[in-house]
């Protein structure tokens, strides 16, 4: 696999339809949480080891609860996706992003932002940042 560049990792607006890029990003990064279920019993399977034979964890397969994270920031520049980005942290709305990897791949799904930050020093440039917290299914499409 031949290694992609960071600038090519894009996050997208797509609550209208036609994904709009989130201009001025510098820093985009994603995390995948799963939750498990621990389903072990006395009559699981055993851990054998120097304690002896103790029960070893059993594990629900698919049963806990996915979520994806994703955080990006970078430098305000006005565009229209900032502004849809800014009015979705305001409202609380769910939205519709994707996730562009370098590759082509994609993650596409509903999105609440659950941070929203904007700064700005007096001999420098605004930036922004944010965090989104995945909302239902998210969909996955290999290049």
């Amino acid at each position: 696999m031949a290694a992609q560049k960071g600038s090519s990792f894009l996050l997208k607006d797509n609550s209208g339809g036609s994904a709009v890029v989130i201009g001025g990003l510098r820093s985009t990064s994603m995390t995948i949480n799963g939750e498990i279920v621990d389903i072990t019993a006395k009559d699981s399977a055993t851990f054998t080891g120097s304690s002896g034979h103790d029960i070893g964890r059993a594990l629900g397969s698919n049963m806990g609860i996915r979520s994806m994270s994703v955080s990006a920031s970078g430098v305000f520049t006005d565009s229209a996706g900032e502004n849809n980005l800014r009015g979705a942290a305001f409202t609380g709305s769910s939205v519709n992003y994707d996730l562009v990897f370098g590759d082509g791949s994609t993650v596409k799904g509903a999105f609440i932002i659950t941070s929203y930050e904007r700064a700005g020093e007096y001999n420098g440039e605004e930036t922004f940042s944010v965090t989104l917290e995945s909302n239902g299914t998210m969909t996955y499409t290999n290049a």
